[in-house]
């Protein structure tokens, strides 16, 4: 079979005409070890398995990291200062965002990319810090929170057209931070104070402004962490009626919904998967922090119990902070019992199938990349493919390749 570039609107100039079988994909969880410190932690994981988030240096001076299975653990660097904090990661994983000390030992909110460096995104006017916490899945929008003239916190978004836009707050309320963005940056989350003085998730869009969602029945707090890719999905913690902080996942339809709890108490949901059907976070168990994932067809299973043929004796899995758009990568912190630290992991589920448009990697756009994906995995069968099995029908066919032709430049 050969599709040309003009018959489909495709940028290839030429057939494939021989197919490269993927490998089998396994599970596994991966120890990605410090820069040279005691400890590090993981914040966010892109499509491709991307990992960014903060180690210790061996001057025990937290860092920026961006890491690779193909090249580690690599340290960001910083503005001028001595510190850096990695938060989030581009679908791709070519852009990360965070905060660093600039040389006057200010934090600032940054975006990195491997050509550019580490850049300043500044403050807003009159303010002198700033920080940043979530990516659009291109790269181009930036969120996080900054300090106004007043000093006080303000949630922002950024892009390179207009620089740092301050959210507001809610009606009679005076600081908001945020801590995500939809795919297309469109979207954002977080928490802000309302008139009472209560602070509430909140989301916010160009045309509706800063929408307070509420809290769990009889609580009176909240805070969003995370948004699905197209901004209807979105979760975080609050309290319940018993002073109990829940882990929540949010939509119009449904309103807040309470995700339970491992046998214990408090739970805190962070990261939603593209398609917002699945949620991860950490709960206490027996006292002991346990990272979960929630799924819309079960229930919160603790991820020590589900993986615990990949845990070496002493090993835990304390907090799940982010995962991958398709719900492949799960990455957080846990005690590796191998070097005796708290330490950056990457779990790896396995490929999972959710039927979609195309944007096989994920990150907004159908273009050559999701169509070399499934020409390259072109004729491979079976229930573990990934989201090369366009239409999740246990083979990699016409059918699959059809539909990111189809849609071919749909969101870019």
């Amino acid at each position: 079979m050969c599709y040309t570039q003009n018959r489909f609107n495709a940028l290839l100039s030429a057939c494939v005409m021989s197919l490269i079988a993927t490998a089998g994909w396994s599970q596994s969880l991966t120890w990605l070890g410090t820069l040279g410190g005691n400890e590090s932690g993981a914040s966010g994981v892109s499509a491709n398995g991307v990992v960014v988030g903060t180690a210790r240096n061996a001057a025990e001076q937290g860092r920026a990291f961006r890491w690779t299975a193909s090249g580690g653990m690599e340290d960001l660097g910083t503005l001028g200062g001595n510190e850096s904090a990695a938060r989030g990661v581009s679908a791709d994983g070519a852009v990360v965002v965070g905060e660093a000390r600039n040389a006057a030992g200010q934090w600032r909110a940054f975006r990195w990319t491997a050509t550019g460096g580490m850049q300043d995104l500044g403050t807003l006017p009159d303010g002198n810090r700033s920080w940043a916490s979530g990516v659009s899945a291109d790269g181009a929008v930036v969120v996080g929170w900054a300090h106004n003239a007043a000093g006080l916190w303000r949630a922002f978004r950024w892009a390179a057209s207009d620089g740092i836009q301050d959210l507001g707050t809610l009606p009679g309320g005076n600081w908001s931070v945020a801590y995500a963005v939809s795919a297309d940056g469109a979207v954002v989350v977080g928490g802000a104070r309302n008139a009472a003085g209560q602070e509430r998730a909140f989301r916010w869009t160009a045309t509706g402004g800063m929408q307070d969602l509420g809290t769990l029945p009889g609580g009176n707090w909240s805070w969003a962490w995370g948004v699905s890719a197209d901004g209807a999905v979105v979760v975080g913690r609050a309290y319940n009626a018993d002073w109990q902080i829940r882990a929540f996942r949010w939509t119009a339809a449904g309103g807040m919904q309470d995700l339970g709890t491992l046998p214990g108490y408090d739970s805190y949901a962070s990261d939603v998967s593209a398609d917002g059907s699945v949620v991860v976070g950490w709960a206490y168990n027996a006292g002991q922090m346990r990272a979960f994932r929630w799924t819309e067809s079960g229930s919160m299973e603790d991820l020590n119990t589900t993986y615990a043929s990949l845990l070496t004796d002493g090993s835990m899995l304390s907090v799940a902070r982010a995962i991958s758009p398709d719900g492949r990568y799960i990455v957080g912190y846990g005690r590796n019992a191998a070097t005796n630290r708290s330490e950056a992991f990457l779990l790896d589920t396995g490929p999972r199938c959710t039927a979609h448009n195309g944007d096989v990697d994920a990150n907004g756009c159908v273009d050559d990349a999701d169509l070399l994906a499934v020409l390259f995995a072109f004729g491979n069968a079976g229930s573990n493919l990934g989201r090369v099995d366009v239409n999740c029908d246990g083979t990699v066919d016409d059918a699959d390749l059809l539909e990111v032709l189809f849609n071919f430049g749909s969101g870019c």
